[in-house]
């Protein structure tokens, strides 16, 4: 009898649900590089190498514990270049009388797997993921009954639950959230510690130079290549995160800084998300150093919440939603995304900066993300599904069960509603209080009409203009649009106007 166990370039953990199936003495283990995989969407050239690498580093640790590891390389002549096509061969080149795979993390390769056992005419066992601290099945039954999501309500019983930063039936330090100590401005001449890079090594080296002559033309930079790419290297990204960064972390993480990509930020979410650490041993380290009275309970309750309720939450929510979830459209937006998000060639500072960061690293915070790039794309009317692609396109740690909520839920408001109570919308004057990036813009952030006005400005008033039947109601916007209806006639007219004049250069 021979288990064929399936482990996908995300699920790289040794305890993951499929090995735990199966016994190694008899089980043969299929990994594969597919070109269907890095071409589905045009991913950065960064992420290919990323994973490609990791993936030939964990077949490599999965044989020093004594597993059977069939590695299919993407230039091997056989290859099909799909899983389908892998698997297939695969369960025939070993007989296979079992199939073991832990569910993918996006409803397409969910779908694939539950067609593998008709596929091949061998059995398949599609196993749930246990790296996640709540299941499918939990989320689902905590979200049947109501009518709202709140990230809050699911983080709390999220903490209840581990016992994360909990003292006994009360959170540690004596609230739920920190997240109002999490907004502070850095001060001139503050130092950012530089994230681990690691050089690369033979398997590094050979993965680089195929992902160049494979995937040359796509997006972003691929050298120099730094990221970690076995366990090991992701722990010590770990440690260096804990003891240099997550201290203040809590009071900068939502600020931009020119020329810093990363700040305080810990860069683990890539690592996290394919495997190579555990949510869980993250949230312990952090909370092992606030217990130690090593970092402030706004640094440690701040990055928990990231993990433990966000990244949990959207992750339910993907599966919730739907398969068809990138398809929603509330607001009926329909312009194409401008060409300067891949290539960064704008005068607006902040834009050129969070896909400057992009490009180099397939990485930019959170807030980049959000209310620079996310924000900009809502309020010209950016098809969302354009803007999804985007996202999963480029970013190191973007999977579909983690990117769609983001992007068509929390930065599109695509989904009308279903995670966010009301549109993330913002002018110039957000992005000059959390960054320095208006000083040295071209555009001047207190001018609302004119050549030289801040493009957000004006943006940010006709999008809630555009769309006030559709979002009147909102209980959380009646100040903005009290604020709206401050400007007289002739200002609104000009807003429009200033609006339509700019949206002419896209």
């Amino acid at each position: 009898m021979t288990d064929l166990v399936i482990v996908l370039g995300d699920q790289l953990s040794p305890g993951l649900s499929a090995l735990a199936a199966a016994d190694r003495a008899t089980a043969v283990v299929l990994m594969m590089e597919v070109h269907a995989e890095a071409t589905y969407v045009r991913h950065h050239q960064k992420k290919i190498a990323f994973l490609f690498s990791a993936m030939r580093h964990f077949a490599e640790a999965l044989r020093a514990d004594g597993w059977t590891v069939d590695y299919v390389r993407l230039d091997d002549p056989a290859n099909s270049q799909s899983f389908d096509g892998e698997v297939a061969r695969a369960a025939e080149r070993h007989g296979a009388t079992r199939i073991l795979t832990t569910e993918g993390g996006e409803w397409r390769v969910l779908e694939a797997q539950q067609g593998w056992a008709a596929l091949t005419g061998t059995p398949c066992e599609v196993l749930p993921d246990d790296r996640f601290l709540s299941s499918r099945d939990q989320f689902a039954d905590w979200a049947a009954p109501r009518k709202r999501l709140v990230m809050e309500d699911f983080y709390r019983l999220m903490r209840r639950q581990t016992g994360l930063l909990m003292n006994g039936a009360e959170p540690a330090g004596g609230a739920w959230n920190f997240d109002a100590e999490n907004r502070k401005t850095p001060p001139k001449g503050l130092r950012y510690p530089q994230v681990p890079g690691f050089a690369p090594d033979a398997i590094t080296a050979e993965v680089l130079d195929l992902v160049a002559g494979r995937f040359g033309n796509h997006f972003g930079d691929l050298l120099p290549f730094g990221h970690a790419v076995t366990r090991e290297q992701a722990l010590e990204c770990l440690a260096d995160f804990i003891e240099n960064r997550l201290a203040q972390f809590g009071d900068y993480q939502d600020a931009m800084v020119a020329g810093e990509d990363q700040l305080f930020h810990s860069q683990l979410s890539p690592y996290i998300n394919c495997g190579l650490l555990l949510p869980m041993e993250v949230c312990a380290a952090a909370e092992a150093a606030y217990r130690a009275g090593a970092v402030p309970i706004n640094a440690a309750e701040g990055f928990i919440r990231q993990i433990l309720g966000w990244r949990e939450y959207v992750r339910g929510i993907h599966w919730v939603a739907g398969p068809d979830y990138t398809a929603r459209n509330h607001l009926g937006a329909t312009r194409d995304l401008p060409e300067f998000y891949w290539t960064g060639e704008t005068d607006m500072r902040c834009l050129a900066q969070s896909v400057g960061a992009t490009r180099r690293h397939a990485h930019a915070h959170h807030i980049q993300r959000l209310m620079v790039l996310g924000n900009f794309a809502m309020l010209i009317g950016v098809d969302p599904h354009q803007v999804h692609k985007w996202f999963l396109c480029v970013y190191d740690d973007a999977y579909e069960w983690v990117e769609t909520p983001n992007v068509i839920g929390m930065s599109q408001f695509a989904d009308g509603g279903l995670m966010g109570s009301k549109p993330y919308a913002a002018g110039g004057a957000y992005i000059n209080r959390m960054s320095d990036y208006c000083k040295g813009c071209r555009y001047k952030v207190k001018l609302r009409t004119g050549p030289d006005a801040c493009p957000f400005n004006s943006l940010y008033w006709d999008f809630l203009a555009r769309h006030r039947d559709l979002l009147k109601g909102n209980q959380r916007m009646w100040r903005m649009y009290d604020g709206w209806d401050r400007f007289d006639a002739d200002e609104q007219t000009a807003i429009r106007a200033q609006v339509a004049g700019f949206l002419e250069t896209l």
